[in-house]
């Protein structure tokens, strides 16, 4: 089959994205932070997924008036990771519907693409075994492998090299308003799913030049947003 080449690169968020397990990550930062004896409604932990795991920690500590020690953060992110991962192997998280052939598809037509997640590979490894993706043949960058994560655009900036494009050709797939705020911030173009809690006007207020339901409905419209050589 020919492949076409593109001069449109892809570049995804993981959780919310391509998993469907933003309320799974919700639940398990509800977890952790009961029982460190934080009090944070499940809806206030919700609106702040997606952006640095650290970031997130320090502004949730400092909304609650809570004293921030490494000692409490490196608690709340092991606890984190724990009760996550226990519901991937309850069978919990899985793929959202359509991700597996989007990917399929563009690998298919020749269009790059790469995951930037600011998720650390603690638990993004579940969830990019569960894509079927092999890091070997895929740029994978988790929060692990960069200064700041979102909405800092160093997780995209560096797919983007990795996969050797420019970042101003490329289109940032993501479901918060943290993604499209740091597409912005790279100089790339947002495209926001609503699959992860977030509403099609706050990704568009976000910067977000389109907006789609899930992987699935991005593939059934993909000719919209990728440009062709």
């Amino acid at each position: 089959m020919h492949r076409a080449r593109s001069s449109t690169a892809f570049l995804f968020d993981l959780d919310g994205t391509l998993i469907d397990s933003v309320y799974q990550h919700v639940l398990a930062w509800k977890e952790a932070l009961d029982a460190e004896g934080v009090e944070l409604s499940v809806w206030r932990i919700h609106r702040k997924i997606g952006m640095s795991g650290g970031l997130f920690t320090n502004i949730l500590l400092r909304e609650t008036g809570l004293e921030i020690t490494e000692e409490r953060l490196a608690r709340l992110h092991q606890r984190h990771v724990e009760a996550f991962n226990r519901q991937h192997t309850q069978g919990l998280v899985r793929p959202l519907p359509g991700a597996r052939e989007l990917l399929a598809y563009l690998t298919e037509q020749g269009y790059p693409w790469a995951i930037a997640t600011s998720g650390r590979m603690a638990t993004a490894a579940h969830n990019i075994a569960a894509l079927g993706v092999d890091p070997s043949k895929v740029p994978v960058i988790t929060r692990d492998q960069v200064r700041h994560a979102k909405p800092d655009p160093d997780l995209f900036l560096a797919a983007a090299e990795k996969l050797g494009v420019d970042i101003e050709q490329s289109l940032v797939i993501g479901d918060s308003i943290w993604d499209m705020l740091a597409a912005q911030r790279a100089r790339a173009l947002g495209v926001g799913l609503l699959s992860g809690g977030y509403s099609e006007d706050e990704l568009a207020r976000s910067g977000a030049l389109r907006v789609y339901d899930d992987p699935a409905d991005l593939l059934k419209h993909i000719d919209e947003v990728a440009a062709r050589l």
